[in-house]
């Protein structure tokens, strides 16, 4: 496979394994808990609740991404734009984010029920606890608005990574190492690009959120907008859409209920996501012949 791949899967495992202890407080406060980070239980195993899933399922997706949307630059490039551009830029991360959609539905559905489980079920005690009630349907609840949400969100997360790379302030010279002088630009940039998609699409991924913690038999209380929900094959009762969840949720708190945890979100997503680029860009610069920095371009 391709060294882009590799590096996608590798750096999406070390992103995970970054964020996700400030992943499970920023999913309870969607979820309409009254939990904060002191409300977590004290343990080792919650700050790793629902691990598994995500550094296996967001390591092929983060290969499946970048792979996606370095062809789909390139064919768009060749095709609508000559020069650089960062409107390519962000086609190409809307088409790498629609891609990574059957990974990504199933991926998010398992981790957060894992981590609003009140039993502490593992990410695979999750999949056969759904498989045995809804069987591969199941897993796609919510399956919508994570494509909506991962075409968006990825689309502005290359390009906003690509444009804080075009107004870096501090240049360096080319040196014998070029990562350890493009180390900080990578993290701070990297960083910037996670905030940036986070806030473009917070709204989109608590109702995503919403939605997917009606898996009733892993909720530890039920929130008004969810209340008295059952899985449909092993309860009977009918599930709430996407749309029915957004009305709910501004009845139950406004505007501002539909970013409640966008806080704490935006500082994991720094954190995530200046690691993972990092690894992804020392992951190329040392394995992938003749690969550089792209070239500056043009803020479209």
């Amino acid at each position: 496979m391709s060294t882009d791949f590799w590096a996608g899967y590798f750096s999406g495992a070390v992103g995970i394994l970054v964020g996700n202890p400030l992943d499970i407080v920023k999913l309870r406060l969607q979820a309409g808990k009254t939990a904060t980070s002191g409300a977590i239980p004290q343990r080792n195993a919650a700050l790793a609740a629902g691990a598994a899933a995500p550094v296996l399922g967001y390591g092929a997706l983060n290969a499946l991404l970048f792979v996606s949307y370095n062809r789909s630059e390139s064919a768009l490039q060749k095709a609508l734009f000559p020069e650089k551009s960062l409107v390519a830029t962000w086609l190409a991360g809307a088409a790498g984010g629609l891609a990574t959609w059957v990974i990504s539905a199933p991926t998010e559905l398992i981790k957060c029920c894992a981590q609003i489980s009140i039993s502490h079920d593992s990410s695979w005690r999750v999949v056969r606890k759904i498989w045995q009630t809804e069987g591969l349907r199941g897993f796609y609840v919510g399956g919508f608005v994570t494509a909506v949400r991962d075409s968006v969100g990825y689309g502005f997360y290359f390009w906003s990574y690509e444009l804080a790379n075009n107004y870096w302030p501090f240049m360096t010279q080319e040196e014998a190492h070029p990562m350890r002088n493009e180390a900080p630009k990578i993290m701070v940039c990297g960083g910037f690009a996670g905030v940036i998609t986070w806030a473009s699409v917070f709204p989109l991924d608590t109702i995503k959120t919403r939605l997917q913690v009606q898996q009733s038999d892993f909720q530890s209380e039920a929130s008004p907008s969810t209340r008295g929900l059952r899985t449909g094959n092993s309860h009977g009762s009918k599930r709430l859409g996407s749309s029915e969840i957004a009305r709910n949720l501004f009845r139950e708190g406004g505007l501002t209920i539909f970013f409640r945890g966008l806080t704490v979100c935006s500082i994991r997503a720094f954190i995530v996501n200046a690691a993972q680029w990092a690894a992804y860009e020392w992951l190329m610069m040392e394995f992938s012949q003749g690969y550089k920095k792209k070239d500056s371009l043009n803020p479209n």
